[in-house]
């Protein structure tokens, strides 16, 4: 059977753990509905339906299910077409991209027989997609490389909504405060205040992409007992605030 320069991937996942993912395409990554995290070369990303990931041809990344997840991919042939410009790219997915995405999900691997028009839309996927890689998301969340730091991180991200402070957080991990702090700043450039607003802020996102939990609640979830201060904070993460973020996962319009 002749294989096909592009092709899409469909189907629903239940959540699942963590697992290492190589593929022999160049893998345009995106959930229609719920989300997932990815990770590689010491950073993680969290992936709901508005982002995408363009990950290259033979490059490993380690994908994790949150919940249960509708992916709509697609795949393409190294050698029908120009490698990305990075070998991992996290972007806006863009309502244009979904759409191309939607109309080329029919032709799936098997499907050798396609209409004339299914050339022209991977390829216009393709290249969109390929544009847009060249802008990706600033919300990767670094990875610890220590063992220590890598306990900090976890217990903080069980604790979101009451998080310990840093002298706590060093007693649990048996660190002094100071090396606990610098630990922060060399292995992820950035303080354990900056780490737990954006570990709050990709937790909310995936409950507003996974669950029906009320907006408030997935603030309060997070630890932020003012609804306002939610809003804004999340605003400024993700450029918009919740209740727009959740309706943008579930491609639905703002209520006139």
């Amino acid at each position: 059977m002749i294989e096909p320069a592009a092709f899409c991937h469909t189907g629903l996942y239940p959540a699942a753990p963590p697992q290492v993912f190589r593929m022999p395409q160049h893998y345009l990554l995106y959930a229609a509905r719920g989300s997932m995290r990815l990770e590689a070369a010491g950073r993680t990303w969290l992936l709901p339906p508005v982002r995408a990931a363009l990950i290259a041809a033979d490059h490993p990344v380690t994908i994790t299910l949150t919940g249960p997840l509708e992916a709509r991919s697609a795949l393409f042939e190294p050698g029908a077409c120009p490698a990305p410009a990075q070998a991992l790219a996290v972007f806006e997915a863009t309502p244009l991209l979904r759409e191309l995405l939607a109309a080329c999900a029919p032709w799936t691997r098997d499907v050798i027989a396609r209409p004339d028009e299914a050339p022209a839309l991977f390829d216009a996927l393709r290249a969109h997609a390929w544009a847009r890689a060249a802008h990706p998301s600033p919300t990767a969340l670094p990875v610890a490389r220590s063992a220590k730091l890598a306990e900090a991180i976890a217990r903080l991200e069980t604790q979101l909504a009451d998080p310990p402070g840093l002298d706590a957080l060093a007693r649990q991990v048996a660190l002094s405060e100071r090396t606990l702090a610098r630990r922060f700043t060399q292995e992820l450039g950035m303080s354990r205040r900056e780490l737990l607003r954006r570990m709050r802020m990709i937790r909310a996102a995936e409950l507003l992409a996974d669950t029906e939990m009320p907006v408030a609640q997935v603030g309060f979830t997070v630890g932020y007992n003012a609804h306002s201060a939610f809003n804004a904070g999340f605003a400024r993460q993700f450029g918009t605030g919740p209740a727009a973020f959740r309706r943008s996962c579930r491609g639905e319009t703002a209520p006139t």
